[in-house]
């Protein structure tokens, strides 16, 4: 894997964004932009997870599941460099559509005090012309809506504001490395790399290879 970032230093331990409020501004200029080298694999031996590099090639978030590889997980919890819970994605059981819940840190150590940020359902509509592939729906109030377009697992989708006029994160292909390293591009201002990864992690649980996903192309960045 030598286009994975090699090194990983110690930084400063990155604290999760609350969702962002409503906002009818543009998407800032691409140098504005914080882009992620998501490796979709655990450093640990035997786990599945993921290892996530900032722009410098520093270790910037970690995953690690435990348990039978290649299974899908009820509950993923995003760790920062020093193994900080800094988020929790949860399965939402009994729900018609698939749909998973993200919680502010550790939702697992203290679960009468989890706090719901973000609702990540999986889009069921038949129609040929829809083309999302999942909603996210705020679970704090003042916080914004988005929509995913595109399909995760060829690693192009976007997530878009309610509206559908700006982008706010966006998964792309990393030059010619495979379908297991990809770049995660987020709007720090509007969404942010905790919460944007925090929607990888699920779109991942729901679009996993030998799942359906669609082919739609993702819109672009507004600058």
């Amino acid at each position: 894997m030598a286009k994975v970032h090699p090194n990983a230093s110690d930084p400063a331990p990155a604290e999760p964004e609350p969702p962002p409020s409503s906002s009818s501004s543009p998407a800032p200029a691409t140098e504005e932009l914080l882009s992620l080298t998501v490796w979709r694999k655990s450093l640990l031996f035997n786990c599945d997870g993921f290892t996530v590099f900032d722009a410098k090639g520093d270790l910037a978030f970690r995953v690690d599941c435990y348990g039978a590889r290649g299974r899908r997980h009820a509950e993923v919890v995003l760790m920062d460099v020093a193994g900080k819970p800094l988020l929790t994605i949860r399965r939402r059981k009994l729900s018609l559509a698939e749909q998973w819940v993200i919680y502010d840190g550790d939702a697992a150590a203290e679960p009468s005090k989890a706090r719901p940020l973000l609702s990540v359902r999986r889009n069921v509509s038949l129609r040929s012309s829809t083309k999302a592939v999942a909603h996210v729906t705020p679970l704090v109030p003042g916080a914004s809506a988005f929509v995913v377009e595109g399909s995760y697992g060829r690693r192009a989708c976007a997530v878009l504001d309610a509206r559908g006029d700006a982008v706010v994160a966006e998964v792309r292909r990393k030059e010619s490395v495979g379908d297991d390293v990809f770049r995660l591009v987020a709007d720090p201002k509007r969404l942010g790399a905790p919460l944007a990864m925090g929607l990888v992690i699920a779109l991942d649980e729901m679009f996993a290879a030998g799942r359906s996903a669609r082919s739609l192309l993702p819109r672009t960045w507004s600058v």
